[in-house]
């Protein structure tokens, strides 16, 4: 019987312009300080960034960008006499967002450049053409994953 409780789902709540979850969660990421007005700062004007570069809906550019990000499986270490194996698991939808969204950013705040708006702007549109930081970060751990597919039995 397990010791702690069950974790809470978590709940996004919209944003207040687009009333969309998505571009709420990457807010509360893009989010350093308690900063969340430079957060939605950053994200509105990366998102007019989109719109003109590439006369699209930038929601749908966005939501591309992260279908395309999201991994279906990653690594895990698992303990076994005392070594630590990578494990290839399955990740779940919510789970997998939230490390395409980080990706994004890490691989946003790499880019050269002052500017966070432009830089992250940059990122997605790479992204959902299916190029950039993010994607190469995606692709190397489908490959570490497929390296090791000989350790699934340690699920």
């Amino acid at each position: 019987m397990a010791r702690r409780g069950t974790a809470k789902k978590k709940m996004y709540k919209s944003d207040p312009i687009y009333h969309n979850r998505l571009v709420n969660m990457l807010v509360n990421h893009i989010l350093k300080h308690g900063k969340k007005s430079l957060a939605y700062k950053i994200l509105y004007r990366a998102i007019k960034k989109i719109q003109q570069r590439t006369k699209k809906n930038p929601l749908s550019v966005l939501r591309q960008a992260i279908c395309r990000i999201t991994p279906k499986i990653a690594v895990k270490a698992r303990r076994k006499g005392g070594l630590a194996h990578k494990v290839p698991v399955e990740i779940r939808s919510l789970p997998g967002k939230a490390l395409a969204i980080r990706w994004l950013l890490v691989a946003s705040r790499k880019r050269p450049g002052q500017n966070m708006a432009l830089k992250l702007s940059s990122e997605l549109v790479d992204a959902a053409k299916g190029r950039g930081g993010a994607i190469r970060k995606k692709e190397e751990a489908h490959r570490m994953a497929e390296a090791n597919r000989t350790l699934a039995h340690f699920r």
